[in-house]
């Protein structure tokens, strides 16, 4: 994959999704970059984080990330995805793997140019996720949680500019 628009302006940096205000009152966008895969488009994220937020502990803290799909996908293939992208931050035993996936496919909708899937980090109790501002549902395993966004915030991740971008205005945003 690579990565378009790593370092730009936060352009919505002052509208906070109603979700996160919800979950986050306080919450501020601490980056944003695209997912540009084989020269396409696929989201735009950007990350809400609070007060005090610690790029290196960040699964100890409230945060939300948003991703606005710049094309059409299959709920499951999301999820697929993921799981793959999750793998990177170690290994997880079978069963696992098969209840996160049933859960991912569970909450994650097909998605259209336009729509907008954020979730919302709860430590210590897991994850929440909405479709354009409408509950979509949750997975209350903090584990799941952690190695979910480490897709983005870990330094593992597959795409470390992304991250940075991301973390461009969070503290400790390098390892």
């Amino acid at each position: 994959m690579a990565l378009a628009g790593v370092g730009g302006p936060l352009a919505y940096a002052n509208t906070l999704p109603q979700e996160v205000r919800v979950a986050l009152p306080l919450a501020q966008a601490a980056g944003q970059a695209t997912m540009t895969f084989w020269g396409f488009d696929v989201y735009t994220a950007r990350l809400w984080v609070a007060p005090g937020f610690d790029a290196g502990a960040y699964a100890r803290h409230g945060f939300a990330l948003e991703l606005n799909y710049l094309r059409a996908f299959d709920g499951a293939d999301i999820a697929s995805r993921s799981l793959v992208e999750m793998r990177r931050q170690g290994s997880f035993d079978p069963a696992t793997q098969a209840r996160w996936e049933q859960q991912m496919r569970a909450v994650f909708p097909d998605v259209k140019a336009g729509d907008r899937i954020t979730g919302v980090h709860q430590p210590g109790v897991g994850a929440s996720f909405s479709l354009n501002g409408k509950p979509l549902g949750e997975v209350a395993d903090p584990e799941f949680a952690r190695v979910f966004f480490g897709i983005w915030l870990s330094p593992q991740t597959s795409e470390p500019a992304m991250r940075l971008a991301l973390l461009a205005k969070a503290s400790a945003a390098r390892p």
